[in-house]
């Protein structure tokens, strides 16, 4: 085995086109370190349909110029077997250690394979790439991003030629062609053949943000803006400006890009800490709201005063306030949510007279929805523009709360205002999470196991009046790893994530509110109730 493992290795470092990569796997070589060498070839980085995503380093196991090129050439294989040889393969990236490296490897496999290249001018938000590839008529995408993972992490996200991420069967027909690179000396790769772009398409971007907005609405609210040190700024400052809004006030200490992220344990606005310099910024400035956007801006994360001090609002809180706000301006067309989000959705499309649907988890179900006017995820995730960017998008987001801040702020109210009477008017939907990340993914598999083998018959005291394994799909849903709970005023879905080393479970419940007055007891109701489905469900799972 040892032997064998060290082969394995050397093979690698012989085609390895990174001089940093190399150095590294060469130590390890060295001092035979078979435990690290062991993790690092114990197989190959799955090619999924969140792309590829993975810690930086040497090894098939790892984000690397080597696992990159060969992504990248069994896109082009697929993409030249769907009859789109010639077509026009556009590239984004954002700022992280290896980012511009990977993506121009990208653009010499696309061009050494027949197809046309275009890398974006610079790092920047992957709204703007998504947007591009309609906008520029291209057959598939490439982002060069690992989102709001940490630092030391890269990924790899396709999109094909009506701008949405790929779902399956794309996924496995690219993987198998990934499979089947033999080595990186039968990939093409010449040094020059493709366009970098300039600023038309961000300008085009940019033309576009304009149209989430309602002519002549009030643009008055104040923000502070944390870029959480990804590339949200410049497109974001941009954007406001063109809107009209007041210059948001920067988190300084976050403004600029910075691959190691400093100032943060997680550049994820939903982790605890994240938003604390956002925060001290608002105590010291009294804005009407904050907006912060994870690396690659392609969420949006919002905050308001909430008494003396300041708070995150939820994803669904956001994903409500938007739906109400685009309501309220008259639009038309389908409402949709993964089904992890909250079921406060259906509730506004439907008295609305509005079309609804609901999807598995991500974007890359929810911009296929036909006919989408709006969509959102819990996780932060709002597709406000679906007709420039099928995806989810952290700019035009922030444009559209803070238009509805502002309107709020002309009529005396706020954000959270608002909030209480989409309780009253929809029941209060409270929800909540309970997320464990793990070192051994085993434990994952284990935690579903233990679920469906012994289920739950009531959490919280509430019994459970329907129990789906979603393995096996539903009459409107494909078939995914999750597991969904029905109780009596409340619902509990349990997956492992796609992206992270994390068992997810997403808890919502409904309390009736007969007016504002009723409020305080329903949300102190809501509370005990997802505590308690929480210890119920951590107890039922073994985590």
């Amino acid at each position: 085995m040892h032997d064998d493992l060290i082969a394995r290795a050397k093979a690698w470092l012989a085609e390895d086109p990174d001089p940093e990569t190399r150095d590294e796997l060469g130590r390890l070589i060295d001092a035979a370190d078979t435990a690290e060498l062991t993790t690092r070839f114990s197989g190959t980085l799955q090619f999924g349909t969140a792309g590829l995503r993975g810690e930086l380093g040497a090894g098939p196991m790892r984000m690397n110029r080597s696992v990159v090129i060969r992504a990248a050439a069994g896109l082009a294989a697929y993409l030249n077997k769907q009859g789109a040889g010639g077509g026009l393969v556009v590239i984004g990236y954002d700022a992280r250690h290896k980012s511009a490296d990977f993506a121009r490897d990208t653009a010499a496999v696309m061009t050494g394979a027949g197809l046309r290249a275009a890398v974006l001018p610079r790092p920047l938000p992957t709204p703007v790439l998504a947007f591009a590839i309609r906008h520029l008529g291209a057959v598939a995408g490439v982002e060069v991003t690992a989102s709001h993972n940490p630092p030391r992490d890269n990924g790899y996200k396709v999109y094909l030629g009506d701008g949405s991420q790929i779902v399956p069967p794309a996924d496995a027909r690219i993987a198998a062609e990934i499979d089947a690179v033999r080595s990186l000396d039968d990939v093409p790769r010449p040094d020059t053949g493709w366009d970098t772009l300039d600023d038309s398409v961000l300008d085009a971007y940019l033309a576009r943000t304009d149209a989430v907005l309602a002519p002549g609405s009030p643009r008055t609210a104040r923000t502070v803006y944390t870029a959480m040190h990804g590339v949200g700024k410049d497109t974001l400052l941009a954007a406001f400006a063109r809107a009209g809004f007041p210059e948001p006030v920067l988190v300084a200490e976050q403004a600029e890009p910075d691959p190691d992220f400093p100032t943060v344990a997680f550049p994820n606005p939903e982790e605890p800490g994240a938003m604390d310099l956002a925060f001290a910024v608002a105590r010291d400035t009294d804005p009407d709201l904050i907006v912060a956007n994870d690396p690659d801006a392609d969420r949006c994360a919002v905050a308001v005063k909430d008494g003396t001090d300041w708070r995150m609002l939820r994803g669904d809180e956001v994903g409500a306030l938007l739906a109400t706000h685009l309501v309220a301006r008259g639009v038309q067309g389908t409402f949709a949510e993964s089904i992890v989000s909250s079921s406060l959705l259906g509730r506004i499309a439907e008295k609305a007279g509005l079309p609804y649907e609901e999807t598995l988890t991500g974007f890359k179900w929810i911009a296929r929805v036909e006919g989408l006017r709006y969509g959102y995820e819990e996780a932060l995730g709002y597709c406000v523009d679906p007709e420039g960017v099928r995806d989810k998008d952290g700019i035009t987001a922030a444009l559209l709360i803070t238009e509805l801040a502002s309107r709020l702020k002309e009529e005396g109210r706020t954000l959270l205002d608002l909030l209480d009477d989409i309780a009253v008017e929809h029941g209060l939907h409270a929800t909540d999470q309970l997320s464990v990340r793990v070192q051994d993914l085993s434990l994952i598999a284990d935690a579903m196991e233990r679920l469906r083998e012994q289920p739950p018959t009531a959490l919280a005291g509430l019994p459970i009046t329907r129990a789906e394994d979603l393995t096996r799909g539903t009459d409107r849903l494909p078939p995914t790893d999750g597991l969904r709970y029905t109780l009596d005023g409340a619902r509990v879905i349990v997956r492992p994530s796609g992206t992270e080393p994390k068992l997810k479970c997403y808890l919502e419940v409904v309390v009736p509110v007969a007016d504002l007055t009723a409020l305080p007891a329903a949300r102190a109701k809501a509370t005990d109730l997802l505590a308690g489905i929480k210890r119920d469900l951590s107890a039922a799972a073994g985590i």
